[in-house]
């Protein structure tokens, strides 16, 4: 049987979610593998902001997703990401999906060369 939660559990999971990222909490895009990690972006001091279930996300000067970039540091096909705090502590693993369109993380492409720019259009957690 599946649980279903309220619109305010679901707001305040959310913000557990930013609480448990802390301050400057990275994101990391990985091969299928699950292994392989490909580029590491920096979140704000304040992972994101949460609307209702949704969590969007925002880079290192405190701006929505558009401007996450950082530079892959290692050649690939982004598959899925994590997010872990400043620290490397695991806070949701390989659980995001990454795409180009429908997807947790929209990236502006998905195969990366070594030192190849990478932009994250929209980053988005909704809790289900």
């Amino acid at each position: 049987m599946s649980v279903t939660y309220s619109a305010a559990v679901k707001t305040a999971r959310m913000n557990a979610v930013v609480t448990a990222i802390g301050a400057s909490g990275k994101l990391k895009l990985f091969a299928a593998d699950g292994t392989t990690l490909l580029a590491t972006f920096t979140l704000a001091a304040t992972a994101g902001t949460v609307s209702g279930s949704v969590l969007t996300l925002s880079d290192a000067n405190g701006a929505t997703a558009g401007v996450l970039n950082t530079t892959a540091s290692a050649a690939g096909t982004a598959a899925k990401a994590s997010i872990t705090t400043s620290a490397d502590v695991d806070v949701l693993t390989n659980t995001l999906t990454v795409g180009t369109s429908a997807a947790d993380i929209i990236l502006d492409n998905v195969v990366f060369a070594l030192g190849q720019a990478i932009t994250i259009n929209s980053g988005t957690l909704t809790h289900a």
